[in-house]
């Protein structure tokens, strides 16, 4: 069983066109992602997955791995599932989705994120969950919030802040979901054969098709948390902890 990290990465964005190649403290931030990535002791392979030429160049010149995968994918997910068909991969091998516009995650988390597939050997898909700190992240639609059930599988994420406490709203852990995954090949075969989920499509979030069509998804929590860049002013704000990282 080998453990390859994809990086999806688009250069259309909607809301940010070109993110993966502006420049984050003097490198490219898929740059950056990717070596974070390399850093993690249970990862064997990174490979960046895009449509776009243009991020294939810029991988290769900083010595990375790309592949060309199809603009028709649905989401980062159907993405990582093609370039796993690509790269000829095992039914048992393991794909650890990593998010592409994430600069500052820790490398530890991945190895979180692998561990429960050594312990259970039916195990088909896991993701990773941060205990909330700021309570204004609880309200914010760009956070994805996740409940769980008493074995650690997901029982829903949202955008919506869940759970929503009836009394006191700050006499239990909210969860926000890192949006990374990991997969067993297999199961990405059969998840981009699936039809779009109902609530997968309400909410916008992929995740949901795997619990619509009644799979399960191991929550694993982590410790490290891992902001995100959505729009161009969140540059600034992942430069400033960096910068604060070297003094």
């Amino acid at each position: 069983m080998s453990i390859t990290a994809v990086i999806p990465s688009r250069y259309g964005s909607s809301r940010f066109r070109g993110k993966p190649l502006k420049r984050i403290a003097g490198k490219p931030m898929i740059q950056r992602v990717y070596e974070l990535a390399k850093a993690a002791s249970s990862i064997a392979n990174v490979v960046v997955a895009t449509d776009d030429h243009r991020i294939i160049e810029t991988v290769e010149n900083f010595g990375g791995k790309a592949v060309l995968t199809s603009p028709e994918n649905r989401t980062g997910s159907d993405r990582v599932g093609e370039t796993a068909e690509l790269m000829e991969l095992l039914p048992d091998d393991i794909l650890v989705n990593i998010q592409g516009d994430q600069p500052l995650f820790d490398p530890r988390c991945l190895d979180d994120l692998v561990r429960p597939f050594s312990s259970d050997q039916d195990l088909e898909v896991s993701t990773l969950a941060y205990r909330i700190v700021n309570q204004s992240d609880i309200s914010s639609p760009k956070n994805v919030k996740v409940t769980f059930d008493e074995k650690g599988f997901a029982l829903y994420f949202s955008r919506s802040a869940i759970p929503c406490g009836y009394n006191d709203p700050k006499s239990y852990d909210t969860f926000k979901h890192l949006g990374f995954y990991a997969y067993k090949k297999s199961f990405l075969d059969l998840f981009r054969s699936l039809p779009e989920g109902k609530l997968e499509n309400i909410e916008q979030l992929e995740q949901l098709r795997v619990l619509e069509h009644g799979h399960k998804i191991k929550v694993v929590i982590t410790g490290y948390d891992s902001p995100s860049v959505d729009l161009p002013e969140d540059i600034e704000k992942i430069e400033q902890i960096i910068l604060a990282r070297k003094k």
